[in-house]
């Protein structure tokens, strides 16, 4: 069961700005790197169903986060059907992302009061989502789709909370852009945790990462 519902889920979320997006076979690397990040500020993590055996990774990585993080809201990402979304809600996923929009999804997800964050590619995709009870909408490809269609989105729909995930750097000119185009927050994965950074196991490198990017978000909302 969700140790946060969804209303906490996306107020933690929003407080922060940042989803890390992270996957690792070794359930142990994993530890470190969750507890990294939430040293650094984040309260928000998101661990990709990528690999064989995923699940169960997953399954050992929230009980570690729960007792050690226990601030912490862990879900599970690049989650396409139902089924799979129903197995890592039982396994404890606060919140599931998508890279796409399955409403079957969104129905096991409003039925836990488990956030569901699809992901969505244009103006009509969000709209569906939001009909289906997604509060937060994935904007994904972000380095494909780029800044000017959030600012196109949100013209003439402004209660939209818009995610960006995919090329999101952790950079102060690329933070800004993106916050001032209006986003609710981002979600950032491979640049904030370089291959030779995770294989070196350098976890202080990712805790200052973490907290050097809240604070270029911070900034960023302040003048935004």
């Amino acid at each position: 069961m969700a140790k946060f519902d969804k209303i906490t889920v996306l107020t933690q979320i929003g407080s922060t700005g940042m989803v890390p997006v992270f996957y690792h076979q070794d359930v142990e690397i994993a530890k470190k790197v969750v507890k990294a990040c939430y040293e650094g500020g984040v309260r928000a993590f998101e661990f990709t169903n990528r690999g064989d055996f995923a699940h169960e990774v997953f399954a050992e990585l929230i009980k570690y986060a729960n007792k050690e993080c226990p601030e912490m809201a862990l879900g599970v990402g690049s989650i396409v059907d139902a089924p799979t979304a129903a197995l890592y809600i039982q396994s404890g996923a606060n919140f599931i992302v998508g890279p796409l929009f399955n409403p079957e999804i969104a129905k096991v997800c409003n039925r836990r009061l488990i956030a569901y964050t699809p992901g969505c590619g244009s103006v009509s995709e969000v709209g569906f989502a939001q009909e289906a009870g997604c509060d937060l909408c994935k904007i994904f490809p972000g380095d494909v789709l780029e800044v000017n269609l959030i600012k196109g989105m949100l013209a003439p729909m402004p209660w939209s909370k818009l995610m960006v995930t995919g090329g999101v750097e952790p950079t102060q000119e690329n933070l800004k852009g993106w916050i001032k185009a209006g986003v609710y927050c981002v979600g950032m994965g491979s640049k904030l945790f370089p291959k030779d950074t995770i294989a070196a196991g350098d976890w202080a490198y990712i805790t200052n990462k973490c907290r050097e990017v809240l604070a270029y978000i911070r900034e960023a909302r302040q003048i935004a």
